[in-house]
């Protein structure tokens, strides 16, 4: 409907249709998107304005909930129909949430009821000519949060998901046919080897995570790492850097490529030990979360900390060993892994948690477990100042968020 190939039907008395240069640009951006967006969150996302036909349910779902939310801002003639849409997005992604109160199925009934009757007013127009803007689907929606209270969520039971779950079981069983004929287990692999993490590296002190090759052992560093590092070291000892220095030696730091989350998380490269590759898709922008002092303002008041999430690029993986240390009081060698960032310095959210950010801050170190995530990011401009931003797509959810101890 929005670029005017919908049964025939225009406007009527609305201006809801794109120009065609905007969806084009709408569509370019979509499929430039796929570098920036890690392969983790799905397939390439393809151009939405040229290539129709490779445009899956999950193609679709992911446009709905992350693309077109940043790409069809400021786009329409009247901003009612991007308010609209992302209504039904945040309807949706109440939908699609593991678990549900009574609240969330109220406000999926009262929101979708009130979405469908803003729909009827704005394409259909209450006009019998415009009888077609009215298929099946839109009044399905009203019956959604009956489905809710009746089977649960809604995941379990879709369709779409009963028709992936078949689709995988044929494939997987025609492939292992395959395989056992033509003996080519190996050059048919589609996933990573059963063997596991080969080469990684995992620590007792830090057991939700492992480092992967390629590695570089024992190297020396730059001053800017090395002073980066010492000074992450000397706020967890709560002292000087000089103190650091004297056990900390920049010339024997270990560095990994990527680390992954265990138990199902997410696997996150390392900038700075890539090799350049044109169909690459991003895989070093990551959230991570820390603790940040609310009364740093007024040195009067106690510090108060609470856990803060960010965005931003991981440059480095370290693995720095401190020796016995009376003063650090250390009694043991002490294994640290550290991570290397520069943080997206957000100027923006919108009501769907977005994050913008035009501008990366300075390198800093963190500790490793503070990386929760990868995102992913898409590119567009700000209208009002015409300045290229950046989005930050983040999947992850309350459900991923690092809980912290803050008494430890």
């Amino acid at each position: 409907m929005w670029t005017g190939n919908y049964k025939g039907l225009d406007v009527g008395s609305g201006s809801y249709e794109l120009n065609p240069t905007v969806w084009d640009t709408i569509g370019a951006a979509t499929a430039a998107s796929g570098s920036t967006i890690p392969t983790a969150f799905g397939a390439r996302p393809p151009n939405v304005a040229k290539d129709r036909t490779a445009c899956t349910a999950e193609t679709w779902s992911f446009w709905l909930l992350y693309l077109g939310p940043v790409l069809l801002h400021n786009k329409f003639e009247n901003r009612i129909y991007y308010n609209h849409f992302v209504e039904l997005v945040q309807l949706i992604n109440i939908c699609l949430q593991f678990e549900y109160t009574p609240a969330d199925i109220a406000k999926v009934r009262t929101g979708l009821a009130a979405w469908v009757e803003q729909y009827e007013k704005l394409y259909y127009q209450y006009s019998s000519s415009r009888l077609s803007a009215c298929p099946l689907t839109t009044h399905a929606l009203l019956h959604i949060a009956d489905g809710m209270e009746a089977a649960g969520p809604v995941w379990a039971y879709w369709a779409f998901l009963m028709e992936r779950i078949d689709g995988h079981v044929v494939a997987t069983a025609q492939l292992s046919i395959i395989k056992v004929q033509y003996a080519c287990e190996e050059q048919i692999r589609l996933g990573p080897p059963k063997h596991g993490l080969s080469g990684a590296f995992t620590h007792p002190s830090y057991p939700t995570c492992a480092l992967l090759p390629p590695h570089r052992s024992a190297q020396a560093i730059s001053d800017t790492l090395a002073n980066r590092i010492t000074i992450c070291l000397a706020t967890c000892f709560d002292c000087h850097v000089a103190t650091i220095k004297k056990y900390f030696n920049p010339c024997e730091v270990d560095q990994w490529a990527k680390v992954e989350r265990l138990d199902g998380g997410d696997r996150m490269l390392a900038s700075s030990m890539l090799t350049s590759t044109e169909d690459r898709r991003d895989a070093t922008y990551v959230r991570f979360e820390l603790l940040v002092d609310a009364n740093a303002r007024n040195k009067r008041l106690a510090p108060r900390y609470v856990a803060s999430s960010f965005y931003g690029q991981l440059q480095n993986i370290f693995v720095v060993k401190l020796p016995p240390a009376a003063e650090l009081e250390l009694t043991e060698e002490t294994t640290f892994i550290l991570a290397a960032v520069t943080e997206c310095k957000v100027t923006a959210q919108n009501s769907l948690d977005m994050h913008y950010y035009r501008k990366e801050g300075p390198l800093q170190v963190v500790d490793i477990t503070s990386i929760q995530c990868l995102v992913g990011r898409v590119q567009t401009v700000n209208q009002k100042e015409w300045a290229l931003e950046w989005v930050v797509i983040d999947r992850s959810g309350s459900l991923a968020r690092a809980k912290f101890n803050v008494d430890n």
